[in-house]
């Protein structure tokens, strides 16, 4: 699995179930085209499974991130985040710390994938990453920074 592919799985889990297609670009800008610029809408699919399925699953990445999971190093003070840890192993060095989540549990706006190459355990080192880089996003949305993506 790619990173790219893991924060679209994690983004299925958040929103309830849809897989939605990457896209590198939210809108298209041409001064010359009537309409000047054209959105980009989301295609989604949505996943073959029941929604309490889904749902369980979305509880158990809450659980692993506060509750007694792996992942209590991504917490954020007043922010509900949720989430994966992983630990690929690697046969040529050290493994590869992997984590998946998403942020705010309750109504996400952030899906994360993280990967540190032969950096050891995913807890330990993409956890952390991710926390910073959640909490960045979060705080700076909260104060009407616009992100390229919005």
């Amino acid at each position: 699995m790619t990173p790219l592919q893991m924060a679209v799985y994690i983004s299925a889990i958040a929103n309830g179930g849809t897989i939605y297609k990457p896209h590198a670009v939210r809108k298209l800008f041409n001064p010359q085209a009537n309409p000047k610029e054209i959105l980009i809408e989301p295609k989604g699919t949505r996943l073959p499974f029941d929604k309490e399925v889904v749902d369980l699953v979305r509880e158990g990445t809450y659980l692993v991130v506060n509750g007694n999971g792996t992942a209590g190093a991504v917490r954020i003070e007043g922010i509900n985040v949720a989430g994966k840890t992983g630990t690929a192993q690697n046969p040529h060095g050290k493994d590869h710390a992997w984590f998946v989540g998403y942020a705010p549990y309750e109504n996400p706006t952030i899906a994360i994938a993280v990967i540190a190459e032969n950096a050891g355990f995913g807890s330990a080192v993409a956890a952390p990453i991710a926390k910073e880089l959640i909490e960045y996003y979060l705080k700076k949305e909260k104060d009407g920074v616009t992100f390229a993506s919005n």
